[in-house]
């Protein structure tokens, strides 16, 4: 196969080629390298790139493994780079941040053991903003990382490396992590897949706070539903390691599943409450008609719910963490001068806040996730944009106006992915098509509690009744 080819196939698809001796692992890993040194230098999505011998020795060793009829796994020989808030074994990670530049882990994260073990070859890390905060992947150590689609846009964040990388054809599969939207955001920017599984679906080994810290998850990023899911396999099950961790089971996704007469509520705008960039919330409506295909019934729901309580109440948790994970760090001004200020804004503004402010944000939060209930009594899933914003300026850090309305925090402009997150809910970030200005934007697809399959089922019957992730951008 030539390496256009190659690096042309979806990961499901290259992982047949290399299996049935169409590619070896040698010609996948110089295919990719090859693209990697062409395209990456004006993207900057691939970071820490491991040395080019070595990467291939390991490649010609998967090679004679299947000659002597061993395989790891669905992944074997493929090229990954992990996201640079994971740690990998030997491989820099810098978080994004000056404070750790030097630093190589002596362990791998669980998700990452369960990608080596499924065949992987780890080449290198992909970008994301300094230690994860705010959906725009730069940060002082490797720079900005831009859009495919468009080099003077951002390509978002905090999984925005992964998500450039694969919408480049950098990389067949990508792993990535959510807190306030890092696998939708880009997702959405880059046209491609995320996926923000449950709660405790992909286990943690490394996280510092194992008990309290339950807003982030790990979760797969790929070019297509089947791609993400087949990760998702891999980094998913239970770990002793990590205490919120679910049990193993069976995620595969049934691709023949029935979902006509499945009822879908389409959140929108939550009643006018959430701002928009024009032609945002049109093109994510547009995709309604696309489920009503399916078989879908679709009605329009605005939440019996104050929004603003759910805002207080992830603004109130988010500090909270933050300031109580990163206390060592500002009280040392030597490292404080090296953290940027929106991090400062959260530590300092989670310091002044008290036990009863961050139980009463717990309880609202609590509140939510039963009002979500009862919705998901009337409806099987809930559908609501992926991003209030079309790709941005990428030397802009983050919008301070949408739709006419100043953005009061560095963080508000994506404030319409934090409900399914206080909830632990399973969502897939599914491309909406482009806009008028050529940039692509998305949906997010939100199932019920811990009904990750479910979602991916939706995700897939979505994906075969559009072409957007077809499209590539014009590199």
């Amino acid at each position: 196969m030539q390496d256009e080819e190659i690096t042309g196939l979806s990961a499901t698809d290259l992982s047949d080629a290399i299996h049935d001796g169409r590619a070896s692992c040698l010609d996948v890993m110089k295919a990719y390298l090859a693209r990697i040194e062409r395209l990456n230098p004006a993207i900057n999505a691939i970071i820490s790139l491991r040395d080019t011998e070595a990467l291939l020795a390991e490649a010609t060793a998967r090679d004679a493994d299947l000659a002597g009829g061993t395989s790891r796994g669905w992944m074997h020989g493929m090229p990954i780079a992990i996201k640079d808030l994971c740690e990998v074994k030997g491989i820099r990670c810098t978080y994004g941040s000056p404070l750790f530049a030097d630093f190589v882990p002596d362990k791998d994260e669980v998700m990452v053991e369960r990608i080596r073990a499924a065949g992987a070859i780890i080449i290198g890390k992909t970008n994301t903003p300094e230690q994860g905060f705010g959906s725009q992947s730069y940060n002082p150590v490797h720079g900005t990382t831009k859009n495919p689609y468009d080099l003077t846009k951002t390509a978002g964040g905090s999984s925005g490396g992964a998500a450039a990388a694969l919408a480049a054809h950098l990389l067949p599969i990508a792993d990535g992590s959510d807190m306030m939207g890092s696998l939708r955001n880009p997702a959405a920017f880059n046209n491609v897949v995320g996926f923000r599984p449950s709660y405790g679906r992909i286990p943690s080994s490394l996280k510092l706070e194992l008990f309290m810290g339950q807003l982030s998850v790990m979760g797969p990023m790929g070019r297509t539903v089947r791609d993400a899911a087949a990760l998702l396999s891999t980094e998913a099950g239970y770990d002793p390691r990590d205490p919120h961790s679910l049990a193993t089971e069976d995620l595969t996704p049934d691709e023949n599943r029935d979902l006509s007469g499945a009822r879908i509520a389409w959140l929108g705008d939550l009643g006018g409450y959430l701002p928009f960039e024009p032609g945002v919330l049109e093109l994510c409506r547009a995709t309604l008609p696309v489920f009503e295909r399916i078989g879908c019934k679709v009605d329009d729901v605005v939440p019996d719910f104050e929004m603003a309580d759910v805002w207080q109440s992830w603004t109130t948790l988010r500090s909270w963490l933050t300031a109580n994970n990163m206390r060592d760090t500002y009280d040392d001004p030597a490292k404080r001068a090296k953290v940027k200020p929106e991090i400062i804004w959260e530590i300092e503004r989670g310091l002044e806040m008290t036990g009863r402010e961050v139980h009463f944000a717990s309880k609202r939060r609590s509140a939510w996730y039963q009002y979500l209930l009862t919705l998901f009594e009337r409806y099987d899933y809930l559908i609501l944009p992926s991003a209030q914003v079309f790709p941005f300026d990428a030397t802009t850090h983050w919008p301070k106006e949408v739709g006419g309305r100043a953005m009061d925090t560095y963080h508000r402009w994506m404030e319409v992915v934090i409900g399914p997150s206080m909830a632990g809910l399973p969502v897939a970030a599914m491309p909406a098509g482009f806009g008028a200005n050529g940039l692509p934007n998305g949906i997010q697809i939100i199932g019920r509690p811990r009904a990750d399959k479910a979602v991916l089922e939706l995700a897939l019957a979505y994906e075969a009744k559009t072409d957007w992730l077809d499209r590539r951008p014009r590199l």
